[in-house]
């Protein structure tokens, strides 16, 4: 079983229980919904055909919910504007025209002075500002040959544009991904850790204790990139946007510390946008996404998140099959006995999943089992990357559909138990019934006593499987 977890996007492409099954059977632990698209009945659908697929032992795939997020997008264009070198053209969120490009509504432009350059359509169409009219309209010029058509994003890189952490279509799909029973939020567009508090408030409001992941494609998220993924639970790299907030050659590395950075901290790194591009239309990738993708591996990413290839693309079972053989082939290779991690934080529970993970290497142990309520012992052992498989065992399914992007862990739901006492014969047995030992094998075993306390990992021993 491959250590690094893979995410597929749902859509036209893969909308059926079939599909969808076969991109589980070959791979694929978790489900993202993209909620810039579609209406309410749409998303609710797709919600509804992840939650009936089989992953394994009555549990299914984990869904992650991707909110849209404040993206400035052009609108109210009837038709598509072709613009030549040097043309002009006026952007506003306000106003309305014959020449002029209306904007996200409600966007203001009192940091944006001339000179400044404006991005559109990822960076296929550039322009100039060559004037403020007013604090919601600009008079720009076109510095390239380009078309521009309705509902593509604009960026105005390094420029601080004020807009709402959540918009109001936002809170709507917050609340249908919540009652849907999605596993994880995305949230777009990131700039601060209090973007965090924000969301993560009215999810507690609302009742829920659903882990947010910062979406990192905003040169501000770049700036404070430390403190936001200290406040998150998870991170993603979205190359697309970031692509275009950065300079582009800035990408890769940024991307490596992203992922540096969450394992420091212990947080899923998800690497996402342009994963296999070639293949929305092709049966076969490039040689540059093959390699692209086993650098990711070799960084030490959680999981990889395939966009178009599968929402829409004409091969999605193909860019399952091909995403698995490169990670197996990549992992291979890799020498887990030479890992180390600068954790942030030395503390007990932190000092026990090192000690455990380190145990595995020594005495060359195949199996680590953490007993976990909450998934944090899981995910401790997973950030110091041993060559043992961590199989996490915990009472609650919503856990182990969480831990489903967590590299290295094998989630499994097991009877729930109360004592430390409890323990050594559950996980036995459930080592047993799996067959993941053999007879009078060693495996080790850490949690936290008592029991159903997150974060208070303290407990480790080695056992016989029988």
């Amino acid at each position: 079983m491959n250590k690094t977890k893979l995410i597929a996007t749902i859509g036209p492409g893969c909308d059926n229980i079939k599909t969808l099954q076969a991109l589980v059977n070959h791979g694929v632990s978790c489900f993202r919904v993209n909620l810039s698209h579609g209406t309410m009945d749409e998303k609710e659908k797709y919600f509804k055909l992840i939650r009936s697929l089989d992953l394994h032992a009555g549990l299914r795939p984990a869904i992650l919910a991707d909110l849209a997020g404040p993206k400035i997008r052009v609108r109210r264009l009837q038709e598509e504007i072709n613009l030549k070198k040097d043309d002009s053209i006026i952007i506003s969120s306000n106003k309305k025209g014959s020449n002029v490009l209306q904007v996200s509504k409600g966007i203001e432009f009192e940091k944006v002075k001339p000179g400044a350059k404006i991005l559109i359509d990822d960076g296929r169409v550039t322009l100039e500002v060559k004037k403020r009219l007013s604090f919601d309209t600009l008079d720009c010029v076109s510095l390239s040959d380009g078309k521009i058509e309705d509902r593509k994003g604009v960026n105005f890189p390094g420029i601080e544009i004020n807009v709402p952490v959540l918009t109001k279509q936002d809170e709507l799909d917050l609340m249908l991904s919540l009652s849907n029973k999605a596993d994880w939020i995305a949230l777009s567009f990131v700039r601060s850790p209090s973007d965090y508090h924000l969301i993560k408030e009215k999810i507690t409001l609302a009742g829920y204790t659903t882990p947010v992941m910062a979406k990192i494609e905003k040169w501000e998220a770049v700036k404070n990139l430390e403190a936001i993924i200290d406040s998150f639970d998870a991170v993603m790299v979205a190359r697309g946007d970031l692509g275009v907030e950065m300079p582009i050659e800035k990408v890769p590395l940024i991307q490596k510390k992203v992922v540096e950075t969450a394992a420091r901290f212990g947080k899923p790194a998800v690497i996402a946008t342009q994963i296999l591009d070639s293949m929305i239309d092709r049966p076969v990738p490039t040689r540059a996404e093959v390699s692209d993708i086993a650098n990711a591996i070799l960084d030490g990413t959680d999981a990889l998140m395939v966009t178009g290839e599968t929402a829409v693309g004409k091969h999605p079972e193909k860019v399952i099959e091909v995403l698995s053989r490169v990670i197996e082939e990549t992992e291979s290779s890799i020498k887990y006995k030479k890992y180390k991690n600068k954790a942030i934080k030395i503390d007990t529970a932190n000092a026990i999943s090192h000690a455990a993970c380190m145990i595995t290497r020594r005495q060359d142990i195949n199996i680590l089992v953490t007993m976990t309520h909450s998934g944090s012992t899981a995910r401790m052992c997973a950030k110091h990357r041993p060559s043992a498989k961590i199989i996490a065992m915990t009472p609650f399914k919503k856990i182990c559909r969480r831990l489903l992007i967590v590299w290295g862990v094998i989630p499994i739901v097991v009877e729930n138990y109360n004592s430390a006492d409890e323990i050594p014969e559950l996980a036995k047995k459930e080592l047993r019934i799996n067959e993941w030992i053999k007879k009078s094998e060693d495996f080790v075993i850490t949690g936290g006593v008592p029991v159903g306390i997150s974060g208070t990992t303290n407990y480790l021993t080695i056992l016989k499987g029988f």
